[in-house]
């Protein structure tokens, strides 16, 4: 079940090996021995942690829930799989990314190139029961994921974290300014993204601060799909 990075397995083991752990897994084996649906699939509940290794992070994107539709959730905030429809909130993201930095929104969802690149994309929650959105909220998943923003926090590089929405801001309101770069802005979601995330230029800046701290910048790209 567990498929996650080797450089985030050590510092992590304590988590895992908590109670509280022990508690989320028995909450999620009842669950599937009850026949209810979880997304995503157990092997890409880690899929963040996966495919971008600690060391390699150089922005963090947070988000709070994987998306409760069949299809949709593989791990990543924001992103769904190739060939499911681009959720509204990223539809958004697209159209930011584009006025920021002129990149044409590929034809797909899916942010696998983002994470390769070193961009953590971060759900606070990492499970959810099929079509009920925050059902596994306060089960332990978000205490899982703060020590995996404090892993971050406490390394020596800078590092950008991108917080989009009062969740993800208060989520991450430890975050030592003074070393690392925080971008807040409102949501993407259809809801507020009028109300100031549009032109608020997050993939630009992110990509000043890291050259100012003589890091290499984020291709924020994404190749079309056949």
């Amino acid at each position: 079940m567990v498929k996650l990075h080797e450089s985030w397995l050590t510092p992590l083991q304590g988590e895992f090996e908590s109670p509280y752990m022990g508690a989320l897994k028995q909450f999620l084996t009842a669950e599937k021995a009850a026949g209810k649906r979880i997304f995503p699939p157990g092997g890409e509940w880690f899929h963040a942690l996966d495919a971008t290794p600690l060391e390699n992070v150089r922005v963090v994107i947070l988000g709070q829930d994987p998306y409760h539709g069949p299809g949709q959730a593989h791990g990543l905030c924001f992103s769904v799989r190739p060939g499911v429809r681009v959720p509204p909130s990223l539809v958004n993201i697209y159209k930011e990314l584009k006025a920021d930095l002129g990149i044409d929104p590929p034809n797909h969802g899916c942010l696998d190139a983002w994470a390769e690149r070193g961009v953590l994309l971060l759900n606070a929650v990492l499970t959810v029961e099929a079509h009920r959105a925050a059902s596994h909220q306060g089960k332990g998943w978000e205490r899982f994921t703060d020590a995996i923003i404090r892993l971050v926090n406490d390394r020596e590089e800078p590092v950008v974290f991108i917080l989009w929405g009062s969740y993800a801001q208060r989520k991450a309101s430890f975050v030592d300014t003074t070393k690392h770069c925080v971008i807040k802005s409102p949501h993407p979601s259809p809801l507020s993204a009028h109300n100031g995330f549009f032109g608020s230029k997050p993939f630009s800046k992110a990509n000043a601060f890291l050259r100012e701290k003589g890091l290499e910048p984020i291709d924020w790209s994404l190749p079309a799909q056949a």
